[in-house]
C-alpha cells in the first residue's frame, strides 16, 4: 500500500474523534490539518469569540510555506503591513538611527510577512470554521485517560470522550498543567516584562515603530497603517517574575508607571493613555523548554510547548509549522508514534530559533549604560539594506509532503 493509499484510507474511514484546546494560531491550524487527514475535530475556546485586533506578528521562513499549503498565503498578502522604518533613540530623545527594520529583525523584505494578529486568527478560522466544531465560552475542567480514549469534562458541564487532546492554550497552558505540573519548572524567565496596549495616533506616525530606550527600559510606539490608534510597548528589566501583578491589572499599571516614572520622550503620556486603556496585555518575557511535548493521548503545540519569546519573533511561525507537523506526523500513525515522529521531526528546528535569543534580539533591550552604547554604535553601523536570506533558523525545516497537494 502506498503513501497516497494510505491517506485515502484514512479520510474514508470513521474519523478519530480530537479535542483541541485554544483558537488562537496553533490550534485552528492544526484543526485544518487533522481535518484534512479525516479526524473529527472539535475545538475548545475560552472567550466568547475570535480575538481580532491584537499586535503585529510575523509569518517567515518555513511557516510561509505551511500558509501557502493551506490556501491563504495570498489574503495574508492582502493584510500584509508593509512597514517601513524603524526608528531607535535615545534617552534624551535624540535620534541614533534609522533603519529598514528587517534589518533588524533578519526578515525578508518582498517574502516575510507582517500581519494583524486579527488578521491571521480571521484567515485560519474561516479556512475551517466548515468542517469543524467549535465551542466559545468554554474549557476543559478536567481531562482523564484511559485505554480507550481521553475522558473530559467541560467547564459548561458536558463531558465527552476524545481520542486524542491538544493543548493549543499558550504560555500559561492549563493543558500543560493538568499533564505536566505547574508551568514554572518549565518557564525560563528571560529578565523582562512588558506591557502592550492601544492609544490615539495624536504622533503622525504611519508603518513605522519609534522605539526610546535607557539601560533597563524600552518605549516603542507602533503604526501599522493610516490607523487612528497606534500600539504603545513598554518593557523593562526586572529581576524576577512579578507574581503578585500577573492577576491584577490595576497591580501591573502600578508597576509599570514606577519603572517609568522619571522616562522622557513620549512615556508620561504613554503611561497616562495606559491608566485608562480597556486592551492592556502584561506578561514576562520567557521561554517553554520541555523534555517532551506529550503524555499518554494529550499532546502540545505553538507556544504551550516551546514558547520561544517575542525577542525571537518565530513564536507564530513555530505555532504554524508545529501544527503542520503534529497533524501530519499522525496521518497514518497511532497516537504513540505519531507523537513520537512529531517530537523528533520537530524538536531541532524549534531549538534553533528558540536558541536565537542571545545571538543579537535581546540586545534591543540593554540594562545597562555600557550596553545601551555598544548597542547605539552597531545600530549606526548597520547596513541599510536588510539580508536577501532572512536568518538560517527562520527556515531551517524542509516541509514534508505528508500529504498530495491539492
Amino acid at each position: 500500500m502506498t503513501h497516497t493509499d494510505l491517506l485515502r484510507d484514512t479520510r474514508t474511514r470513521p474519523g478519530r474523534k480530537v479535542l483541541i484546546s485554544g483558537a488562537s494560531i496553533a490550534g485552528p491550524a492544526l484543526a485544518f490539518w487533522l481535518n484534512r487527514y479525516g479526524f473529527a475535530v472539535t475545538v475548545v475556546e475560552k472567550a466568547g469569540t475570535l480575538r481580532d485586533g491584537g499586535y503585529p506578528i510575523d509569518v517567515r521562513g518555513t511557516a510561509l510555506e505551511v500558509v501557502r499549503r493551506m490556501g491563504i498565503l495570498p489574503r495574508l498578502r492582502d493584510a500584509h503591513i508593509d512597514l517601513r522604518r524603524l526608528t531607535f533613540l535615545d534617552r534624551d530623545g535624540s535620534e541614533v538611527a534609522s533603519l529598514n527594520p528587517h534589518t533588524v529583525t533578519g526578515g525578508v523584505t518582498g517574502r516575510d510577512l507582517e500581519v494583524r494578529r486579527g488578521d491571521l486568527t480571521d484567515a485560519l478560522y474561516t479556512a475551517v470554521r466548515d468542517d469543524v466544531e467549535f465551542l466559545f465560552n468554554d474549557s476543559i475542567e478536567t481531562l482523564d485517560q484511559s485505554g480507550r480514549g481521553v475522558d473530559v469534562t467541560f467547564r459548561g458541564g458536558s463531558r465527552r470522550t476524545f481520542d486524542m487532546v491538544f493543548g493549543a492554550d499558550g504560555l500559561h497552558s492549563r493543558t500543560r498543567e493538568f499533564l505536566f505540573g505547574p508551568e514554572d519548572q518549565f518557564h525560563r524567565y528571560l529578565g523582562y516584562c512588558f506591557a502592550v496596549f492601544t492609544m490615539r495616533n495624536t504622533f503622525g506616525l504611519f508603518r513605522e515603530t519609534v522605539m526610546w530606550n535607557a539601560p533597563g527600559r524600552a518605549a516603542a510606539l507602533y503604526a501599522v497603517g493610516d490607523d487612528e490608534d497606534v500600539h504603545a510597548f513598554l518593557n523593562f528589566a526586572h529581576p524576577e517574575p512579578p507574581f503578585d501583578a500577573f492577576r491584577n491589572p490595576e497591580a501591573q499599571r502600578d508597576l509599570v508607571a514606577a519603572v517609568f516614572t522619571d522616562a522622557g520622550w513620549e512615556v508620561p503620556g504613554m503611561l497616562a493613555a495606559m491608566r485608562d486603556t480597556d486592551d492592556l496585555f502584561f506578561d514576562t518575557v520567557g521561554q517553554i523548554r520541555m523534555p517532551r511535548w506529550s503524555s499518554g493521548r494529550v499532546a502540545l503545540v505553538g507556544d504551550a510547548a516551546y514558547a520561544p519569546s517575542f525577542l525571537t519573533g518565530q513564536g507564530t511561525s513555530l505555532a504554524l509549522v508545529g501544527a503542520y507537523m503534529l497533524a501530519g506526523s499522525l496521518a497514518d500513525r497511532d497516537h504513540a508514534a505519531g507523537f513520537a515522529a512529531y517530537e523528533h521531526n520537530t524538536r531541532e528546528f524549534v531549538t534553533v530559533n528558540q536558541d536565537q535569543v542571545g545571538k543579537g534580539d535581546a540586545t534591543l533591550f540593554p540594562t545597562t549604560a555600557r550596553a545601551l552604547e555598544q548597542r547605539n554604535a552597531m545600530l549606526r553601523n548597520l547596513s541599510t539594506l536588510p539580508s536577501a536570506e532572512g536568518r538560517p533558523a527562520h527556515s531551517a525545516l524542509t516541509l514534508p509532503a505528508f500529504m498530495p497537494m491539492t
